[in-house]
C-alpha cells in the first residue's frame, strides 16, 4: 500500500512539472517559479501535502544539487577559470561587495544574526547563469560585446562558490574557528590541486573517463561525481564543491558527451530540488516577508545594473552595451535556492526560506524584462549620456561586415573544437 501511495505521488509530480515546464517553454521564461510554486503546493500548508515519497524527493534533491554544480564544471576549462580571474577579477570583487553587502545588512537588521547574514549574502550575490543564458539566446545577444563581460563575471561567481559553499557549511554546522578554518583550508587546496592536476593532466583524466559506449560513460562519470561529492560532503567541504570540481577536471570531447548524456538527468533532478526546497516553505510564511523581499529585490537589482555598467565600461564597451550588461545580470535562480536550502536544512532562521523564495521568485520573472527593457529605458531617460560614449567600442551598424574574428550582433562566435560551450546552458549556476 505504502510503495502504491508512493508512486501515484511521485507520478503525480513528475508530471505536473513536465507540464509546467512545457507551460514556461511556450511562455518563453525560466520554469524556475512554476517549479518553487508546485513545491509550495506540495508542501506542509499547501494544497496537496506529500507523506509517502517526500524522503525520495529529499534524495532526488541532493542529487539535482549534486548534477547542477557538475554540468556548471563541465562548461568551464580550468584554464578558463585562471584567465578569467587573473583578468576579471576586479569585476568580481565589485560584484561581491556591491550585491552580497545589502543581503547582510538586510539580515543585520531583521536581527537575524551574523551566520544569517552570511548566508542572505549569498542568496542576494549570485545571478542565475541559466536564466541569463537562455535570455541571452532570445533576444539574440550570445555575439555582443557586452556578452563576454556578463560571462566572466558569472564564471567568477561560480569559482567564488568553491570558496563560499564550505564556510557556510561550516559555519551552519556550528564548528569552531579551528575546525572551521580547516575545512576552509581543505576546501581552497582541494581546489587549486584540481585546477593545477586539468591543467596539467586534463586530457589523461578524460581520456581514462572516455567511452564510445553512452551507457558505461553516463555510468563512471555519475558515479565518480556521486563519490567524489560524498567524499567532500564527508570532510565537510560541500557536496556541491566536489561535483563542480569532477567538472572542471573533464574537457573536450568527453565534456560535450557527458554534457549531452546528463542534460535530461540533471533537468529532471533540477526541478525536483526546487520542488523540495518550497516543500519545506510554508506558503502561509511568505506573506509576512513580502515587502522585505520586495524592497531587497529592488536594491540588489539596480546593484547588479550597476554592476554590468562598471564591468562592461572597464571593458570599453559602448554606453548602450553597459545597460545591456547590467540589465542582463538581475536574474538570481538556482544557487539562491541552494544556500538558503542549506540554511532551511540547518534551521538557524525559519524565515529565511521563506525570504529567498519570494525573492527568487520576483527575481526570476523581473530578470529577463530588466535585460529587454534596461537600455531602451536609460536612453529615454539620460539621451545626451548615452549618445557621447566616449572612449567605448562603437556599436556596429547594420551594413557592416566584421572584422576577422569578431561576431556580428546576433551571432555567437565561431566555438573551436573541444571547447566548452562559451554560454551556459538553463538550470546551470
Amino acid at each position: 500500500m505504502h510503495s502504491a501511495l508512493f508512486l501515484i505521488e511521485f507520478g503525480a509530480i513528475t508530471l505536473a512539472l513536465g507540464l509546467l515546464g512545457r507551460l514556461a517553454g511556450r511562455l518563453r521564461f525560466s520554469p524556475i517559479p512554476l517549479y518553487l510554486l508546485a513545491g509550495l503546493a506540495f508542501g506542509e500548508g499547501g494544497l496537496l501535502p506529500l507523506g509517502a515519497s517526500e524522503e525520495f524527493v529529499a534524495i532526488g534533491s541532493e542529487i539535482g544539487v549534486i548534477l547542477l554544480l557538475l554540468m556548471l564544471g563541465l562548461e568551464y576549462t580550468a584554464s578558463d577559470l585562471v584567465t578569467n580571474l587573473k583578468t576579471q577579477y576586479p569585476a568580481g570583487l565589485v560584484d561581491m561587495t556591491f550585491n552580497a553587502l545589502p543581503g547582510a545588512v538586510a539580515a543585520l537588521l531583521m536581527g537575524w544574526g551574523p551566520v544569517a547574514a552570511v548566508v542572505l549574502a549569498g542568496v542576494t550575490w549570485i545571478s542565475s547563469s541559466g536564466v541569463i543564458a537562455k535570455v541571452l539566446g532570445d533576444l539574440g545577444r550570445l555575439g555582443n560585446r557586452e556578452t563576454p563581460v556578463i560571462l566572466s563575471i558569472l564564471v567568477l561567481e561560480d569559482l567564488a562558490m568553491a570558496v563560499y559553499l564550505p564556510i557556510i557549511t561550516a559555519l551552519l554546522a556550528g564548528v569552531g574557528w579551528a575546525a572551521g578554518g580547516l575545512t576552509l583550508a581543505i576546501a581552497l587546496g582541494a581546489a587549486g590541486l584540481v585546477l593545477f592536476i586539468a591543467v596539467r593532466f586534463g586530457r589523461h583524466i578524460s581520456k581514462f573517463v572516455s567511452s564510445d559506449d553512452p551507457e558505461k560513460l553516463l555510468l563512471v562519470v555519475l558515479g565518480l561525481t556521486i563519490l567524489v561529492a560524498g567524499l567532500a560532503q564527508q570532510l565537510q567541504v560541500s557536496a556541491a564543491v566536489g561535483a563542480f570540481l569532477v567538472g572542471i577536471a573533464l574537457s573536450g570531447e568527453v565534456a560535450e558527451n557527458t554534457h549531452t548524456l546528463l542534460s535530461p538527468l540533471r533537468d529532471l533532478f533540477a526541478a525536483v530540488f526546487f520542488v523540495f526546497f518550497g516543500l519545506h516553505t510554508d506558503p502561509a510564511s511568505i506573506p509576512p516577508v513580502l515587502l522585505p523581499a520586495l524592497l531587497l529585490a529592488v536594491v540588489t537589482a539596480c546593484t547588479k545594473i550597476a554592476t554590468g555598467y562598471w564591468a562592461a565600461r572597464r571593458a570599453g564597451i559602448s554606453v548602450k552595451g553597459r545597460w545591456r550588461a547590467g540589465g542582463a545580470l538581475v536574474a538570481r535562480g538556482e544557487f539562491s535556492i541552494v544556500i538558503a536550502g542549506l540554511a532551511v536544512t540547518s534551521g538557524i532562521e525559519p524565515r529565511l526560506g521563506p525570504l529567498a523564495t519570494a525573492y527568487v521568485l520576483i527575481l526570476v520573472i523581473v530578470g529577463p524584462l530588466t535585460a529587454r527593457f534596461v537600455q531602451p529605458l536609460a536612453q529615454r531617460l539620460f539621451p545626451q549620456r548615452a549618445a557621447a560614449g566616449v572612449g567605448a567600442i562603437p556599436e556596429p551598424r547594420a551594413a557592416e561586415q566584421p572584422a576577422q574574428g569578431d561576431a556580428k550582433p546576433d551571432e555567437q562566435p565561431d566555438a573551436k573544437p573541444g571547447d566548452k560551450p562559451a554560454v551556459l546552458d538553463e538550470h546551470s549556476h
